[in-house]
């Protein structure tokens, strides 16, 4: 998937605070050890992939930022968590 895949946002998985505020992003690791950041096309799409979590909406110059803080391997859109592991999150 290249950038110009990408719809001009999306809808990512995110840490929150009591406040609501976003803390960071929502990291996952693969079978075979690699980070994976999770992405939505459409936040009826996020809430059916991942459940009921807090997101953050980003730009594709957003992700690169988040890539830069936190480098992730693999980009995953629309992906769907079965429910036993939607809380198995890494970071």
């Amino acid at each position: 998937m290249t950038p110009a895949d990408l719809p001009p946002v999306v809808y990512v998985p995110c840490f929150a605070d009591d406040d609501g505020q976003v803390t960071a992003v929502q990291l996952r690791t693969t079978a075979d050890g690699r980070t994976a950041l999770l992405a939505y096309s459409a936040l009826d799409r996020l809430k059916a992939g991942a459940g009921d979590v807090p997101w953050v909406l980003l730009t594709i110059e957003d992700l690169q930022r988040v890539h830069d803080r936190e480098p992730y391997d693999v980009l995953y859109m629309d992906l769907r968590i079965p429910e036993h592991a939607r809380a198995a999150v890494t970071r």
